[in-house]
């Protein structure tokens, strides 16, 4: 059995300190690891990865983390990242992370996936060479997702990425936007790449549980979406349940 911290869309500002480090520090009993699911920041701001980064160099336990689009909006990732790992925070972009909880080995697939839309209502790559470019980015994704799983050693095996791999997880968003938040090629990838769980963000008006359809759970954590500041998942060969922790006041944007 492992414990999962999960949270996402923490959307930290310059101003946001202090908004982590009081809750971090109960996760030492009650989680294995956390994982971050992008739109760590508002803006982007190298400065606002500082602060994030300043909170998370306290927890207990190791922490992974994607980065969303907001993460990219200022052309200043290279910086966020670079006060993450200083901060010993694991940060992937079509990466693997392995992690030993107490003799169970953890592999997690991290991206930042990316939009399309989904089976019905999907881009394809056909036509102007902006509109290739969107869904080829879609498509390397999701064969990363596909190779990666499959290749990585592991007992249990979860994708961590900020965009939505299934339709389920957004209802509550305006469907006009549905391309935006995800594709449903990510969530085939998982499916035929045999991921025991998948946790994401990005859809802030969506709801927490959904599947692929395979059948493997997918979990929105978007902060605005769990209303807490992290959600704790134990998952093991038997089922995958959940509890919840304190409740943040949340604010932002997709």
């Amino acid at each position: 059995m492992i414990r999962i911290a999960a949270a996402g869309d923490l959307h930290f500002d310059r101003h946001s300190r202090g908004r982590l480090s009081g809750h971090l520090e109960k996760l030492k009993d009650r989680a294995d690891f956390l994982l971050l699911a992008g739109d760590l920041t508002q803006v982007g701001h190298g400065d606002e990865g500082l602060v994030l980064a300043q909170e998370l160099a306290t927890s207990p336990v190791p922490v992974i983390a994607v980065f969303g689009n907001h993460d990219y909006h200022s052309e200043q990732e290279q910086l966020i990242r670079r006060a993450l790992e200083q901060a010993k925070v694991t940060v992937l972009e079509s990466q693997v992370a392995r992690l030993e909880v107490r003799k169970i080995g953890v592999g997690i697939v991290g991206l930042k996936g990316f939009g399309g839309g989904f089976v019905g209502a999907c881009a394809t790559d056909f036509g102007e060479a902006e509109t290739k470019a969107f869904v080829r980015t879609t498509k390397r994704a999701a064969h990363f997702i596909r190779e990666a799983l499959r290749v990585v050693d592991a007992d249990y095996k979860i994708v961590l990425l900020h965009y939505a791999p299934v339709s389920g997880t957004l209802h509550g968003e305006n469907r006009e936007i549905y391309p935006f938040l995800g594709s449903y090629l990510l969530g085939e990838a998982m499916d035929q790449g045999g991921a025991d769980l998948v946790v994401h963000g990005h859809a802030h008006s969506g709801i927490e549980r959904g599947e692929t359809p395979g059948g493997v759970p997918v979990r929105n954590v978007a902060q605005h979406v769990i209303r807490h500041v992290f959600n704790i998942y134990t998952l093991d060969k038997f089922g995958l349940l959940v509890r919840q922790e304190v409740e943040p006041q949340t604010r932002g944007q997709h």
